[in-house]
């Protein structure tokens, strides 16, 4: 098995729909965007572009684009942690309706924004049909996810990666091949690969300790595909916790059969890479299948 590094980023968008009459009028509401991706407020009444406006915008976001019933913002750079960025939008009826521009949370706690539908009055039929979308979407997900996990109880590489993210490597057929430390300011993460002489799987078990001082650490996604072409390929993840604390240690275990490493072509390398929630690459691996050796 081999080991090399590189970064990259990467995060999918949503659509969100917000109903100003479920909220006080002293309610503010987040729209949550990332430096050069354009996010788009949709509302039900056009808009007055001469009293639509950001407060201290230069130098960190474009331009505002208003148009008919849309206005798109667009950061320049990703927002800091504790940054806010004031937006006030004024409809021709002369409704002022304030926001304020966030970068995304940590985890699921608050995704991307690629549009906002924007409603004052939830019995209008536009959104009503937004937010029976938005309804149907969270059920696909959930869905989705209630399958996943049916599915992923019933896999015997999910439970070996349970295990080796437990720590508890001596309950399988695993022992351990080759090992690296990668270090940064944010974090120390140790890579270990795990051969087996029983079973054609390999395992790999990332071991991260969060330096930073504020942000916990969480895993946006993990991604095993082929160096050549980028296909996708099976793959069973677990993680000890959700999210690791500032200053505490976490284990993330991956198990994959000998299976993905095959194509009609013959062998492939493959790439496992690790993104950390604000979307950056945490950690990337060249891996390649070689027989087991005394």
């Amino acid at each position: 098995m081999l080991l090399l590094s590189a970064a990259v980023e990467a995060r999918e968008p949503a659509v969100r729909t917000v109903l100003l009459s479920e909220h006080p009028e002293d309610f503010t509401p987040s729209v949550y965007v990332k430096g050069a991706v354009s996010t788009v407020l949709r509302f039900e009444a056009p808009v007055d572009a001469s009293k639509t406006r950001m407060l201290a915008w230069e130098g960190r976001f474009e331009p505002l684009l208003v148009g008919g019933r849309k206005v798109v913002v667009e950061p320049v750079r990703d927002l800091g942690e504790d940054e806010g960025v004031p937006l006030l939008v004024t409809l021709t009826n002369g409704r002022e309706i304030p926001f304020l521009l966030k970068p995304p949370g940590q985890g699921r706690r608050a995704e991307l924004d690629q549009q906002v539908n924007v409603f004052e009055d939830r019995q209008r039929y536009e959104a009503m049909y937004s937010t029976l979308m938005d309804s149907l979407k969270q059920q696909r997900v959930l869905k989705e996810e209630n399958a996943l996990l049916r599915q992923e109880e019933r896999s015997p590489d999910h439970a070996l990666a349970a295990l080796l993210a437990n720590g508890d490597i001596k309950h399988t057929p695993f022992e351990l091949g080759q090992s690296w430390q990668l270090k940064n300011e944010e974090a120390t993460v140790r890579v270990e690969v795990l051969k087996s002489k029983r079973i054609p799987k390999v395992a790999v078990v990332f071991t991260l300790t969060n330096h930073d001082a504020k942000k916990p650490w969480s895993l946006m996604e993990a991604k095993l595909s082929t160096r050549s072409g980028g296909k996708s390929r099976p793959f069973a993840l677990r993680m000890q916790q959700d999210e690791i604390v500032p200053g505490a240690t976490g284990r993330i275990a991956v198990v994959a059969d000998e299976s993905v490493f095959q194509s009609p072509q013959g062998l492939e390398q493959l790439a496992l890479e690790l993104f950390r929630a604000d979307g950056l690459s945490q950690a990337y691996l060249v891996l390649e299948w070689r027989p087991f050796k005394e």
